[in-house]
């Protein structure tokens, strides 16, 4: 993305500590000769810089830059703890999307479904969404001592910054719910200290979710309004719809109608398809009309080897196309499983190593002079099928906004609008009322039309299924960080009749237990805090 002072994190909040009574959280304090409590909140700039901190703890993860040096989390690499990198991981890696050839620590367990209580992946995003939790809650405390003294442009911005702050800590609280369930919970009532946050059920947590998303939907700047990267009524929207068209899986509860409600919304906002797929992945897809809401990334003024940087990098090497980095580090690639849902085969690639299927999302590399199909041996990272999605280039081909050689300015596109027609499709398919067949149908041929270039792709409502849809959600959204989420919610994550490649560690794949639809508490917080339960079957 271009340049924006809003993203560029100078300041941190205070110096406090949330722990569940050990140092697994242990948030180091800025110099006080720099920043105090007393001097850091005393106008709109200084509140505004505040807030762009909780922003940025989804894309860098400490105070420095360039490679860390002063890290927010203690005894956490702050590149290899990045939120995104781990939110990114956690999502993709068990899955059908991703394999990962590297041997750090425990990685490969999550493509072989065996992960267990003390891995270091799982502790590193379970601490990265309660850091965001903590400063959420602490910007919002200063926002509520302060505000009954401010007035006219101040008063009615720092009301915004409180909004946008709530709105973040419900999106970690979503990733929270979603990945481990039953967890620790505070909000800006519980002051900082040694204590124990009690424990809050999945079914209290979606409600706390809710109400806050509803709480503060008016306070938002309105969609398409508020700075780019910013949290709008948009985004608010998209979450209470993802946090719907998964309630079944939080509560038990569907809660399709309330989806399609939120849905609507964002559809008479204005938003529209980028008519450039691609652009959605490059260095300037700030441009693009299509993005709901971003984790923002730029190559001179957030560094770090987490997010995007390790995204770009980790995905590339075996003579791969560099596409604006400097250098592949041969990590993360997809599987056959996967590549079939857009029907190409090792063969298409017998006279090239970027072949483009009709549909044109798949964007995948494969040389068959030295790269082997089908994966024998998980740690080779030319065993597999290369993927190019993203890039460090604009759509052009030209150099990304504040080029870096080796951190990229490519944003994350975390909500956007075909993400939003297919959520609409699925829960009119599945019975949800307020929507209807023939305009669902119809927002799925959109998103075919501009993958094809025409209507060939087009389908009918008869076509229009759960497994349809399941497969078409891998086609537009690979690599986004969405198909653990889609696989759970289709039932198909575990124990369900999908199986592929390494699934349970086995080459042809197996079932695995259901139970690892959910993550398990980290073990250093279970027996740190009396107050939490180990989720079942670890």
């Amino acid at each position: 993305m271009k340049k924006n002072i809003f993203i560029i994190p100078v300041i941190i909040l205070s110096a406090f500590l949330f722990t569940s009574c050990v140092k697994d959280l242990d948030v180091q304090p800025i110099d006080p000769n720099v920043n105090t409590l007393n001097n850091v909140f005393k106008d709109q700039t200084a509140y505004k810089r505040a807030l762009a901190k909780v922003y940025a703890s989804f894309a860098i993860s400490g105070q420095t830059g360039g490679g860390g040096g002063n890290p927010d989390i203690s005894g956490i690499d702050e590149n290899f703890g990045n939120y995104l990198r781990q939110y990114w991981d956690l999502q993709e890696l068990p899955t059908d999307e991703a394999i990962m050839a590297w041997d750090d620590a425990t990685i490969k367990d999550f493509h072989w479904q065996t992960w267990a209580p003390n891995d270091v992946f799982l502790t590193a995003l379970y601490s990265r969404i309660f850091y965001t939790v903590t400063i959420a809650n602490e910007f919002i405390r200063n926002v509520d001592n302060n505000i009954g003294s401010a007035s006219g442009t101040m008063a009615n911005d720092m009301k915004a910054f409180k909004a946008e702050a709530r709105f973040l800590r419900a999106l970690a609280y979503w990733h929270a719910i979603d990945m481990f369930g039953n967890v620790p919970f505070i909000t800006e009532a519980d002051l900082p200290g040694a204590f124990f946050p009690r424990r809050i059920t999945r079914t209290e947590l979606f409600s706390y979710i809710e109400s806050e998303l509803k709480a503060i939907e008016n306070d938002l700047v309105p969609a398409r309004q508020n700075e780019y990267a910013r949290a709008d009524r948009g985004a608010d929207w998209f979450l209470l719809a993802e946090l719907y068209m998964n309630a079944k899986v939080y509560t038990g509860t569907d809660r399709y109608t309330d989806a399609i409600t939120y849905l609507n919304k964002i559809f008479q906002a204005g938003y529209t398809l980028d008519p450039n797929y691609q652009r959605l992945f490059d260095a300037d897809n700030n441009l693009s009309p299509e993005i709901i809401f971003p984790i923002a990334f730029d190559g001179q003024n957030i560094q770090q080897y987490g997010g995007m940087t390790f995204l770009l990098h980790a995905s590339n090497g075996g003579g791969m196309p560099l596409a604006g980095i400097d250098g592949g580090w041969g990590g993360i690639r997809t599987i056959k499983d996967f590549v079939a849902k857009f029907n190409i085969a090792e063969s298409n690639f017998n006279s090239t190593t970027q072949y483009q299927s009709a549909d044109k999302r798949g964007m995948f590399f494969f040389d068959n002079s030295s790269w082997q199909w089908d994966i024998t041996n998980v740690g080779t990272f030319t065993q597999g099928i290369g993927v190019t999605k993203f890039k460090n280039v604009t759509a052009s081909g030209g150099p990304a906004p504040d080029a870096h050689a080796t951190f990229v300015s490519t944003d994350f596109p975390m909500f956007r609008l075909a993400d939003a027609y297919l959520l609409y499709a699925e829960a009119v398919v599945r019975g949800g009322a307020g929507g209807d067949m023939n305009t669902a149908v119809n927002y799925v041929n959109a998103i075919r039309q501009r993958a094809y270039g025409n209507n060939s792709g087009n389908i009918s409502a008869a076509d229009l299924n759960l497994n349809f849809l399941l497969d078409e959600r891998g086609r537009e959204l690979y690599w986004e960080g969405h198909r653990r989420t889609d696989l759970i919610r289709f039932g198909q994550f575990t124990n369900g009749t999908y199986i592929w490649e390494w699934k349970g560690g086995v080459k042809n794949g197996i079932q695995t237990g259901s139970y690892r639809d959910l993550y398990p508490i980290p073990i250093n917080d279970l027996n740190a805090n009396p107050n939490l339960k180990q989720n079942p079957g670890y």
